[in-house]
């Protein structure tokens, strides 16, 4: 799988987060489930992160899929 990066500005810094195309689509699709924006979402994900971002992007969509 292809890795797609993405740029968006958390903290008031201006970082680039890559992750496979599919993790983007679900991630996409949550936020529009709970009614909020990608970046929203994204910056919900990092507050409560340990460690990589994408890491934790990552986990919180595979999370989000076993609850359904």
């Amino acid at each position: 799988m292809r890795l797609k990066k993405h740029s968006l500005t958390l903290r008031g810094h201006r970082t680039s987060i890559s992750l496979e195309e599919i993790f983007w689509q679900q991630l996409q699709l949550i936020a529009g489930q709970q009614h909020q924006s990608l970046q929203e979402l994204i910056e919900a994900i990092d507050k409560t992160r340990r460690g990589n971002l994408s890491s934790a992007i990552r986990v919180y969509v595979l999370e989000n899929a076993l609850k359904d």
